[in-house]
């Protein structure tokens, strides 16, 4: 699959829009200058993982929205849980790291 920066930058814009955000208002949100967002928004910039995350927390929306233009529906924490569940012991511990990883970098 190969992702269209350009559109994700277009993405990123209409839901700033939606919001009612300006772009300083982001920057200051995920901590990055003026220069790199409007970078983005115009296809000319593609963003890091971590970046994408950081504007799905400021956009509210999801990486799958950003980076494809599809949304899947939010799960709550009940459906992650039920999935939780059916992993095995060590893939479970694993997803534990994983999580602590992330807690500590917000």
């Amino acid at each position: 699959m190969t992702i269209d920066y350009t559109e994700v930058g277009k993405r990123i814009a209409a839901r700033r829009k939606e919001l009612g955000l300006k772009q300083y208002q982001v920057c200051e949100m995920i901590d990055v200058n003026y220069k790199y967002l409007s970078n983005l928004e115009t296809g000319r910039s593609a963003p890091s993982l971590e970046l994408v995350m950081s504007l799905c927390r400021a956009l509210d929306t999801t990486p799958d929205y950003l980076l494809t233009g599809t949304d899947r529906p939010r799960q709550t924490p009940e459906d992650i849980s039920e999935k939780i569940k059916k992993l095995s012991d060590s893939n479970r511990q694993l997803l534990d790291g994983i999580i602590n990883l992330m807690l500590d970098r917000q």
